[in-house]
């Protein structure tokens, strides 16, 4: 049987990353890992509730991708459900005034999700759902 393990995320600056989805999205960090021969940093982020996990990657000759992210052929979003209408509002309302960039405010989809939209410090979008 097939289950998605973790999903990876090149960043800029891990520790600023790191603190944003352990902050807001109640992630837990494993030890940092760290490999001097290719330069190479990372976490593993696991939500407290379980399921995949997030690596934060960082190497610091992976140069930052043209365009808007979630905007491009590849990875769109990631989506982190919170619980309920109520975590969605009040979490998107936080990272708004915190300075965060909301994409779209919570609303229920045309395909019958109650979600946001917001980036994380280096523009990877987010949907926080129920």
């Amino acid at each position: 049987m097939s289950r998605i393990d973790h999903i990876a995320i090149w960043v800029s600056d891990l520790e600023l990353v790191k603190d944003f989805y352990v902050r807001y999205f109640d992630m837990q960090a494993g030890l940092k890992y760290h490999n001097p021969a290719k330069q190479f940093t990372s976490y593993f982020l696991s939500a407290i509730a379980g399921g995949a996990r997030i690596e934060l990657m960082h190497r610091p000759d992976i140069a930052d991708c043209l365009g808007k992210k979630g905007a491009m052929l590849g990875l769109a979003h990631i989506a982190i459900a919170v619980g309920s209408k109520e975590k969605v509002d009040a979490l998107t309302s936080q990272l708004y005034k915190d300075g965060y960039q909301v994409e779209g405010m919570p609303r229920t989809t045309g395909d019958g999700y109650y979600e946001s939209v917001v980036l994380d410090p280096e523009g990877n979008m987010i949907e926080i759902t129920i």
